[in-house]
């Protein structure tokens, strides 16, 4: 270790950390000046130009990424994204990940905006000269550009305004005891990101097609940032259960929210979270209960639930062909870590489906625990840009 690594902000006061600094230090060792002068520029997008300058060594970013919350032992992608794009993969097994893992997570877990990468690759392939002229035409709109290019606008007015349909009790399907609790909480947590919520109990198919009518032609729409809908209630692949019994399926309830049929919305990004069985029901213990009637075995693609355009996210509570579980009494995995891993993660600046990661693998985890009992939710989209909701000024 040099001495520059002496006086790097890493500490190793307690036995958790000081072997995964010891790694981060030992794959300082590995990097040259020139390695440092590429994560200097790949993260010019989230750490200071002025602590940028001061760092002359890569344990010196490394101490901003911890600093920033960007970098952690339990988390290290970031880092494991970088050294995959300055191309030190042999290092990426310091960080427990492989190449492929790296690989696989990238589309929905990269940090580094593709322009940013793209001017690196270019920097890589270019003439020192040429890149000096590159960096001097470009040095001021970089930032401006990046932020337009891959980052949904989240400035006006008013946040949206979400919707929940919380079907509870039905007139020839069992109730639904623990779906209030996911309400609140979905209305706890969307208000505190400002949203204005509306909660619909025992949504009939006819109150339904009011309640779509209504946001369809919603005029708040045009001075809101985005729009949310929820649906809480027995479902099978691909469609939901109204209250008194109608099959509705999701791409009839998203379909409201194209461009064409509710232009305030056009452009911007439209989140459709269902917590409903997609397949077929487990008989689970008393505590547990599943969202499914009538289960579907062959289901078709996920994706055809989308309307073909962009700015849409599905999020479903569990893959095709299986159950979602719900307590009870403290309602259901997929709502309640959908909810509680935005409180914790927006925060800290994650896009939306970094957030809807943590909530599979977090989820995926409550299952195993059960025993033989897996729920696994899955998430669809044809957004455009990243999402990321700005951190609200109060505490939860």
């Amino acid at each position: 270790m040099t001495s520059q690594d002496q006086n790097s902000g890493f500490r190793s006061d307690d036995n958790g950390q000081s072997s995964f600094l010891g790694k981060l230090l030992t794959i300082d060792s590995k990097l040259g000046n020139q390695d440092v002068e590429g994560l200097k520029f790949l993260c010019r997008d989230c750490i200071s130009h002025r602590q940028l300058e001061k760092s002359s060594s890569a344990s010196d970013i490394f101490d901003h990424l911890l600093e920033e919350e960007l970098l952690s032992e339990e988390d290290p992608f970031f880092l494991a994204e970088l050294l995959y794009i300055i191309k030190q993969k042999s290092l990426l097994r310091y960080l427990n990940q492989s190449k492929e893992q790296v690989e696989s997570l990238l589309p929905t877990r990269g940090r580094v905006s593709l322009f940013r990468n793209l001017l690196y690759e270019l920097s890589e392939s270019i003439g020192s000269e040429n890149l000096k002229d590159m960096i001097f035409l470009l040095r001021e709109s970089i930032p401006k550009i990046q932020m337009k290019a891959s980052v949904y606008r989240m400035d006006r007015k008013h946040r949206g305004h979400c919707v929940v349909v919380n079907n509870h009790k039905f007139t020839s399907m069992s109730d639904r005891p623990g779906t209030d609790k996911d309400a609140e909480h979905l209305r706890h947590v969307f208000e505190w990101l400002g949203f204005s919520v509306r909660v619909y109990d025992n949504v009939t198919k006819g109150h339904l097609d009011n309640v779509l009518q209504e946001y369809k032609c919603h005029p708040g729409h045009s001075d809101g940032d985005c729009f949310v809908f929820c649906v809480l209630t027995h479902g099978k692949f691909g469609a939901v259960y109204s209250s008194d019994g109608t099959l509705v399926p999701i791409q009839e309830i998203m379909s409201h929210f194209t461009a064409q049929q509710c232009p305030g919305l056009a452009h911007k990004p439209k989140l459709f979270f269902i917590q409903a069985c997609q397949g077929e029901e487990i008989q689970p213990p008393v505590f547990i209960e599943a969202d499914a009637v009538n289960p579907e075995r062959v289901p078709p693609s996920l994706q055809d639930s989308i309307p073909d355009e962009a700015d849409f996210l599905l999020g479903l509570a569990t893959v095709p062909g299986y159950v979602s579980f719900r307590h009870v009494e403290k309602g259901s995995w997929y709502i309640q870590s959908l909810c509680n891993h935005l409180k914790s993660l927006v925060p800290r600046n994650e896009d939306i489906l970094s957030i809807l990661t943590a909530v599979n693998n977090d989820v995926s985890q409550q299952a195993d625990r059960e025993g033989t009992k897996k729920q696994m939710p899955q998430p669809a989209f044809t957004l455009r840009k990243k999402l990321v909701f700005p951190v609200p000024q109060e505490k939860l």
